[in-house]
């Protein structure tokens, strides 16, 4: 087992690391606001009026995506369960909202480059990961996305020889439940508390604390002020802040 140092706060004992992947690894925000403004506009475009209201729904203002809103937190389900109750108020079924919802979710991918992922590695973040990899730490990836999409992540951005699991939230479990951490915990054979979890949410946080997990890293790249990760053990504004001691 090894100490990890991010600043001034030590973590002793550590045998596995946990990242969230979109805002923590990859750098998915543009791609995020454009999503959510595809998505919008297809259902703006059945529902004329619709589009501004789903859009805060999503968590988009001013054109920024808030890092603690549905579309930067949230599991596709969850922005999709979202979009469908927006519709619904518009006096459609239940039904007939899911499935409006549902197409434009699936006509809004169709405008995704096919066979790759959408976004780039943060800068940095592929050698923090060798070198954390080559100290014979664990490593995994714990993303609200589809497993499918953090397998394609590693795949793309040629992981594979230093994350050892991948796992997205369409197995059953979503953030901040702390199952999620102690069944990924167990997939990558290691126990909460000689892990640590590095993420950019409030629900990462809360999840793996919830979970008895050994620390907590929140990351907001270049921004150290960050009240939604202020009950992590600590805040970075970039990976290289995590090395070993």
């Amino acid at each position: 087992m090894l100490s990890i140092r991010c600043g001034h706060v030590k973590f002793n004992n550590i045998e596995a690391i946990l990242f969230d992947k979109d805002g923590t690894l990859e750098d998915s925000q543009s791609f995020l606001r454009e999503l959510s403004i595809r998505r919008a506009r297809l259902i703006d475009a059945q529902i004329p009026g619709i589009g501004e209201p789903l859009l805060m729904a999503f968590g988009l203002q001013e054109n920024r995506l808030d890092p603690t809103g549905l579309m930067a937190v949230g599991s596709r389900q969850e922005n999709l369960i979202a979009a469908a109750a927006y519709i619904a108020e518009t006096g459609r079924s239940w039904f007939e909202s899911l499935a409006i919802a549902q197409n434009a979710f699936t006509e809004a991918d169709k405008y995704l480059p096919k066979n790759r992922t959408t976004s780039p590695l943060f800068a940095g973040s592929l050698d923090v990961l060798k070198i954390l990899s080559d100290a014979g730490l664990k490593l995994g990836i714990l993303s609200a996305a589809p497993t499918s999409d953090v397998e394609n992540f590693v795949k793309e951005h040629q992981l594979s020889n230093y994350i050892q699991l991948m796992m997205g939230g369409d197995q059953g479990l979503t953030k901040p439940d702390p199952r999620l951490f102690i069944q990924a915990c167990q997939l990558l054979e290691t126990t909460p508390n000689v892990t640590l979890m590095v993420g950019d949410s409030q629900g990462d946080i809360i999840m793996a604390q919830q979970a008895g997990v050994a620390g907590t890293i929140g990351i907001c790249w270049g921004n150290s002020h960050a009240p939604h990760l202020e009950k992590a053990d600590v805040i970075i504004t970039q990976l290289e802040q995590i090395q070993l001691d």
